[in-house]
Order: C-alpha cells, then sequence, then structure tokens
C-alpha cells in the first residue's frame, strides 16, 4: 500500500467530528473522550503482520536530494509532499536470517524448526521518547535547520535526535503499538514485554505520566502549557488510549533520556527553573562536537518550541537573539517539572497495568537497594531469569554507557546465583555493550559507546565494555541474551566466548529499534528447543505499529500514520544511514529478523537437562 501525498494534503487540524466530540473546554473534552467507553480514538488496522511478511520502505518512485543536499529543512512538514519527502510504501517481506558466532556471517534464510518446543515469548520496545514539544527546555534549534550554515566547515551540530517531525505524534505511535502487541497476543500470547529505556525525551513528570497513561488505557491530553490547539489540531487533540492487554505483565528498564537534560547532562538549576517557567531555554551557540555544559554556561541562543495552535508544528522563540529583541514567553507549567530518578521509579507505582512497580521497588525508591537494578523470572515453570541492568553512565551523564563498582558487583553476583542455580540468563539494559560498529577502536574517529572510565575489577588493557562482554561469555555460560536499545537499530551482535574459540558458545546481543526514529518498531521474541533436543533457537522479529490508513471521519488521518511519513522524512532530510553498515541488516526498511541459535553443550549441566525436560 502507498502512502500518497494526500495523506499530507489531507493532514489538517481536523475537527472536533474526528473523534465525535464537542469542545467546550478541556476538561470536559477529557470526560467526554472518558465516556465513550474502552475503545481508542484512534483504532488500528485489523490487518496485523509481522516483517516476516512485509516491511515498510521509502517509495523508490520518489528520489528527493537526500542529506546535505536536501531541498528543504527537517521542520517544513507542509512542504513534504511537494518535495517528495516521507513518502512509503508496502515493501516485500524479510525472513529470518542465520548469523554464525564465531564469524558473524550471515545465512539467509533460516527456517525455525516446525516441531520446536516454545520456552519463552516476549516483547521488547524502546526509546519511545514521548515529548512534551511545547516545553520550553527543548533543543530543537539544534537541528530543526539542518545543516548549519553556522560551523566550520558547515558541520551541523544536532541531529535527528533534536528535532523530527515525529515529536507531534509520540504518544500516539505509543498507542498504534500498543495496540499492534495486544493484537499479537490474542493470535500467540506473550509471556511478558520490557521497555528498553528512554521512554521520556527529557525525563519530564507529564512526558513520563503520557507514556504510563497510554499503556494504561487512559485519556491522553497531548499536549502542556495553554494546551493550544486542543480544540482544532489533530495531534493536540485530547484522545483516549487502548492500554495493554490486563493479562500481560510488562517490566521497565531505565534509559539516560529518562534521567538526564536530552540524555546528556544532569539538571542545573538554570534548566529546572527554565522546563517549568516562562522563559524560554536560552543557551550559548552549538558546538560540533556539542558540549553540552559549554552550551548551558553560554547564552544568546533560543531553543526554540512548537506552537501547537498551528496545522504543522512551527518552530517559534527559536534563534539567535538580537541586541534589544525581547524575550518570548510561554506559559508555565509546574506538570513538566524534571525528575529525580527516585521520583521517575515512584510513577510506576502510580500504574494500573501490572505487575506492580513494573520491577522497581520502594527499597530503590527510599534508598535501601540499589536504583534501578532488579531480576525477575517471567514463568515460574521455566529456569529462565531476567536481569534489569541500569547501565547509564553516572559519571559523564550522558548517552554513553558505563558501570560504577555497586552496580558492577551487583551484576556479577546475580549472574553467580543464576549459574549456579542453572538458570537460563537474559540481560536487559538501555544501552549496548560492545556492539558492532563500536568494536574497532582504531577507527578515526573512534565510535565509543561506553564511557572509558567505567569501572573494572582489575587491570587491563581491554575496554571496559570489552572487559565486560569477555568476562560474560568466558565465565558465564547461561547467558544467552543481552537486549538494548539507545542507537535505535536492529543491529544484532554475536558475542563468541573468547576463551573457547570456534565452539560456536557466547551470547547474543540484539538491539531494539526505536518508536521515534525510522523504521519505527519494536521486537517480538520467541525462545524455542528444537527437535534435534541439542539446541536452543532464539526467534528475532520486528513489527511496525499497524497503523491504520482508514481516513477518519472528518477526513483526516491517524497521527500514527503521519508520523510514520515524518520519520521517513527525517531519515532522508537528515540522510541518516538506514543499514548502518549492520550485517544482515535490510538496507531499505532496516530490518533484522533472525534465528539465533544456542548450543544446549555451552549451558551448565544442570541446566541441560532442565531444558532438554522440556522437549514434545
Amino acid at each position: 500500500m502507498t502512502v500518497s501525498r494526500r495523506h499530507f494534503l489531507k493532514y489538517c487540524a481536523g475537527s472536533a467530528a474526528a473523534l465525535g466530540l464537542e469542545f467546550s473546554s478541556l476538561g470536559p473534552l477529557g470526560r467526554k473522550v472518558l465516556a465513550a467507553g474502552g475503545n481508542p480514538s484512534y483504532p488500528i488496522s485489523t490487518d496485523v503482520q509481522t516483517t516476516l511478511v512485509r516491511t515498510v520502505i521509502a517509495d523508490p518512485q520518489y528520489t528527493p536530494p537526500l542529506g546535505p543536499n536536501a531541498t528543504i529543512y527537517p521542520c517544513e512538514i507542509s512542504l513534504y509532499t511537494a518535495n517528495q519527502y516521507g513518502e512509503w510504501v508496502q515493501g516485500p517481506k524479510y525472513p529470518y536470517c542465520g548469523i554464525d558466532m564465531n564469524s558473524g556471517l550471515i545465512t539467509t534464510p533460516s527456517v525455525p524448526d516446525p516441531n520446536a518446543t516454545a520456552l519463552l515469548s516476549f516483547f521488547t520496545m524502546s526509546d519511545v521518547h514521548i515529548c512534551d514539544k511545547e516545553s520550553p527546555a527543548q533543543a530543537i534549534y539544534n537541528a530543526y535547520l539542518f545543516p548549519y550554515p553556522l560551523l566550520p566547515n558547515n558541520t551541523p551540530a544536532g541531529d535527528v535526535s533534536n528535532y523530527s517531525g515525529v515529536i507531534l505524534y509520540t504518544t500516539q505511535v505509543l498507542d498504534a503499538a500498543i495496540q499492534t502487541i495486544n493484537a499479537l497476543h490474542k493470535k500467540a500470547p506473550f509471556d511478558f514485554g520490557i521497555a528498553l529505556g528512554d521512554a521520556c525525551d527529557n525525563s519530564q513528570y507529564n512526558e513520563l505520566r503520557w507514556y504510563l497513561d497510554v499503556i494504561d488505557g487512559k485519556t491522553i491530553t497531548p499536549s502542556s502549557g495553554k494546551h493550544l490547539g486542543a480544540k482544532n489540531i489533530g495531534y493536540q487533540k485530547p484522545y483516549k488510549a487502548a492500554g495493554l492487554d490486563s493479562s500481560l505483565q510488562w517490566y521497565q528498564v531505565i534509559g539516560n533520556h529518562d534521567q538526564f537534560w536530552k540524555g546528556s547532562t544532569y539538571w542545573t538549576d538554570y534548566l529546572r527553573e527554565t522546563v517549568v517557567g516562562s522563559s524560554v531555554l536560552n543557551t550559548g551557540p552549538p558546538t560540533s562536537p556539542p558540549d553540552f555544559r559549554e552550551l548551558m554556561n553560554g547564552r544568546g541562543y533560543l531553543m526554540g518550541v512548537v506552537d501547537g495552535s498551528t496545522e504543522y508544528g512551527n518552530i517559534i522563540d527559536v534563534g539567535k537573539v538580537l541586541p534589544g529583541m525581547p524575550l518570548p514567553t510561554v506559559a508555565a507549567d509546574p506538570n513538566r517539572r524534571a525528575l529525580t530518578i527516585n521520583q521517575w521509579m515512584n510513577e510506576f507505582f502510580k500504574s494500573t497495568s501490572q505487575p506492580s512497580g513494573h520491577g522497581f521497588t520502594k527499597g530503590m525508591i527510599d534508598g535501601t537497594e540499589l536504583a534501578a537494578c532488579y531480576t525477575f523470572n517471567p514463568k515460574a515453570d521455566m529456569p529462565i531469569k531476567v536481569i534489569v541492568l541500569d547501565d547509564t553512565d553516572k559519571m559523564d551523564c550522558g548517552y554513553y554507557g558505563g558501570l560504577d563498582e555497586p552496580r558492577y558487583n551487583w551484576l556479577m553476583n546475580e549472574l553467580d546465583s543464576g549459574q549456579a542455580a542453572d538458570e537460563l540468563m537474559i540481560i536487559c539494559s538501555h544501552i549496548p555493550v560492545w556492539p558492532y560498529g563500536y568494536q574497532s577502536p582504531q577507527a578515526d574517529p573512534p565510535k565509543v559507546i561506553w564511557n572509558s572510565e567505567s569501572y573494572v575489577p582489575e587491570s587491563t588493557p581491554m575496554a571496559p565494555d570489552q572487559y565486560l562482554v569477555t568476562t560474560i561469555a568466558g565465565t558465564y555460560s547461561n547467558v544467552v541474551l543481552w537486549i538494548a536499545g539507545h542507537v535505535h537499530r536492529n543491529a544484532i551482535t554475536p558475542q563468541p566466548d573468547a576463551t573457547n574459540p570456534g565452539s560456536g558458545y557466547g551470547f547474543w546481543e540484539v538491539e531494539t529499534p526505536s518508536l521515534r526514529d525510522f523504521p519505527l518498531e519494536f521486537r517480538r521474541f520467541q525462545i524455542v528447543l528444537n527437535s534435534d533436543n541439542e539446541t536452543i533457537s532464539i526467534l528475532v522479529i520486528d513489527v511496525d505499529p499497524a497503523v491504520n490508513p482508514a481516513p477518519l471521519r472528518d477526513g483526516s488521518q491517524s497521527p500514527a500514520l503521519i508520523s510514520r511519513s515524518c520519520s521517513v522524512a527525517a531519515q532522508q532530510i537528515f540522510g541518516t544511514s538506514i543499514q548502518q553498515n549492520v550485517p544482515g541488516m535490510d538496507p531499505q526498511s532496516g530490518v533484522c529478523n533472525a534465528q539465533l541459535v544456542i548450543r544446549l553443550s555451552q549451558l551448565t549441566p544442570g541446566l541441560q537437562a532442565k531444558i532438554r525436560a522440556f522437549s514434545s
């Protein structure tokens, strides 16, 4: 199905008729939405498929200039259609590929065993980045025009993480993803789900409440401040979220954007005052590479906000402050307040879905337990342990990974206990550890994902992330998966056991993409015991939210459908690589479905016996 240009041309503010509601004021509107009953305001398509059946790709009929040669700026959403940006079609299916643990070489297709015994099924979603687009503490200026002519050699100061048209629709995208998860759950039940961090874009209270309330199926008012446009602008209108199937339990990982300003620096007094106040963030000029501490020490550049009263979310109150120029003001909003990590975790106890706290405990909040690190056993009759690790960097605080000594020791203790108990172990974190593309420190410039000062218990020539991978693969044979988000991609990295080269032993590191940036997907995992009774397969599948192509009652389109076009357009205009040179990843869709094999012979004898006992 082609999403034609009319999806942008017909996308307009829309009228109340789109939801069958009357607008008198914001409060009554919310009550009217609730009175509409359990049906969501934006139902997804009834045709729910995974990328094993079809993918989403940019329409090859349209070939607009990309990256630095783009003909429009990212913020010019009204011009996307006329300039051929954001057009997409349903692409071909992507069958399972196989990946060799030792070499990383790809084989395709890889056909699952039809007689395998199911052990575990779960979903992951990551980097939802629920965004308060009207917050005065955004960093929109760093990317709404791209590339900047300000910096040496025209080097851009920002990227798609600072601005994308998708920020208008983040709650609606999550709602569509949750409905898609529900539909898949009815076809083949999940045992649980886990969200891998960056639920929020800017660690604000209102962003986290929107996130939890979408999953809980509440009424969402996706605007802040004066709630401009709430009566007539599609992306601003309150709506009823579907909510996750009540039979499903879900857990949460903390990310860098859930703790730090824009995921990049500690909240200063100035930032905390700005985010709830009436003054738009005023910083120093952008730098490349960005230095957020230096940025906060300067003044003279307004970071901008979205004007929620405009059809396409115009960027206002942005740019260089000129002499004598009066500074703009916005409506103050205390619900924008920045949360501490303890406050952030505490909100998960104010959720109606299960389990209570979604993995976090009251001991973490009162400081008697290590914050944001926990374990759980997803099935009572299955020897599987999930280890949830906060691996966000607390030293330089930002988009790097890293562990301090308490978290490192906690992880080792949990691995020791899981190994001794003959449990199959899965580690879930926000930031991947030594993944594909970050394993060559000789690269110029080197790509770094973990802080080089991260804790290691002894002197070693290895980088901390390499040391951790080597330790886990060589010592803890029952670890089969490390699952992460953060990089917004579908990469799969084999992490072989270097102490037993050529054995095929090790663990698989699987990254889950973002629900903010293309390809706007989540993942389904199925762990099965193959009929040979000698191997376990981990089936990893990408899923696109089943956005509804049918027009709403007033002829406008579902916000989640529009967001897909915006994500495609942003990828084209910023020139972001879809494949990122990752083996096995489809260069058009960014999809990587895989059958990942673990040999039972690598597991402890006790675990081998437990797993074989499930053979059908």
